[in-house]
């Protein structure tokens, strides 16, 4: 059996590994010349966006023996909006780092991968359709899904971000919630050690936003993420990213050519980051090929989660300041505050979101 994977991200090299437990060695075609060829980043997994699933890792390791080392458990974020500041406490998730750091997720689970990597590739899809009975997509992007008439673009987001220099606690991560800087979107700071983080500005490119400059609004979160750490982070890399299709393909599976990673969807349109879909996603698509699940069946609850995201994007997007403001005050409010977290910790059986869900379509609805 010859497969084909095109991507050394998390869905192709999960793919991958799956694949080789099974007895198959996948060739693997990257475009880049190594496994994470991009921008340092950090990033998190909130346990409450991947339901049934509790604790993503350790999911991980004992349903498909996949190990990740993340770089904290998050027991903390602050939420801050225009006028206020509220935090969540707890094991809500993981933090980890992408990209070009030697513990990057896609160094890890390039530790844990035999087959050849096929680096600087210069091969289109439609060759390697001809010579492998199975390709895999996993470019890291829509593009291919879109030119093969299988996603729906749900909007685009305009990114820009540092790797930063200062002093951070691990486990805490801070968000900002502040549409009069940055409109429909928000920014983040996500630590890998104590010394370096990620500071990032993402919003949806409507029409509006489009009229914005980038680079002003970046300046004055800068300026304002400084004062509300009470710190001057020192930046030391940057990147900027615009038109990024945040969307979800129609179908997993056309012919022989598998969908995974952001060619599936992967991206939480809700937070916007999508590493255990992503990871589920190739894995998904390996049991089909060796015909241990149908990935379309396996992927449902994916579909599920990625309807849900949107959702609550949709609703972030439906608030102003004040109502943001009301919500970071409830967080630490004395009746709410314990069960807040509760229901959050990767420890809770509850799936609040789902919940929550039919309710934020109505007041969506009633916004629009």
């Amino acid at each position: 059996m010859s497969v084909a994977i095109m991507g050394a991200g998390l869905s192709g090299l999960a793919c991958a590994i799956t694949l080789e437990k099974q007895g198959i060695k996948p060739t693997i075609f990257e475009k880049r010349s190594r496994v994470g060829d991009r921008f340092i980043n950090g990033e998190v997994t909130f346990s409450l966006l991947n339901r049934p699933i509790k604790d993503e890792i350790k999911f991980l390791k004992d349903k498909f023996d996949i190990s990740l080392m993340p770089t904290a458990m998050m027991q903390n974020l602050v939420m801050h909006t225009k006028n206020e500041v509220g935090s969540l406490n707890g094991d809500m998730g993981y933090m980890n780092v992408r990209g070009r750091h030697e513990n990057s997720y896609e160094n890890q689970l390039r530790e844990q991968v035999k087959s050849e990597i096929v680096f600087n590739s210069r091969f289109e899809y439609e060759q390697l359709c001809k010579e492998f009975e199975y390709v895999v997509l996993a470019t890291g992007d829509g593009g291919y899904s879109t030119k093969l008439g299988n996603y729906r673009c749900d909007f685009t987001v305009a990114i820009k971000g540092s790797t930063v220099t200062g002093n951070f606690i691990k486990n805490k991560a801070e968000v900002w919630f502040n549409y009069d800087i940055i409109p429909k979107g928000y920014a983040w700071l996500i630590p890998f050690s104590e010394k370096e983080a990620n500071l990032v500005i993402a919003y949806p490119e409507y029409p509006k936003n489009i009229k914005l400059d980038i680079n002003e609004m970046w300046e004055k979160f800068y300026n304002l993420a400084c004062n509300d750490l009470n710190q001057n982070l020192i930046i030391t890399d940057s990147f900027e990213i615009s038109k990024y299709m945040i969307g979800i393909c129609d179908k997993v599976v056309l012919d022989n050519t598998y969908f995974v990673g952001n060619c599936f969807g992967a991206i939480s349109p809700g937070v916007g980051f999508g590493q255990i879909t992503s990871i589920l996603s190739g894995i998904y698509s390996a049991y089909d090929i060796c015909k241990i699940g149908k990935y379309e069946e396996l992927s449902k609850p994916l579909f599920n989660n990625y309807s849900r995201s949107l959702t609550l994007r949709r609703f972030f997007e439906s608030l102003n300041d004040e109502n943001l403001d009301v919500f970071a005050r409830s967080l630490d409010a004395k009746f709410l505050d314990g069960l807040i977290d509760k229901v959050i910790s990767n420890k809770s059986n509850i799936d609040f979101l789902e919940i929550l869900t039919p309710t934020m379509k109505i007041w969506n609805k009633l916004k629009s």
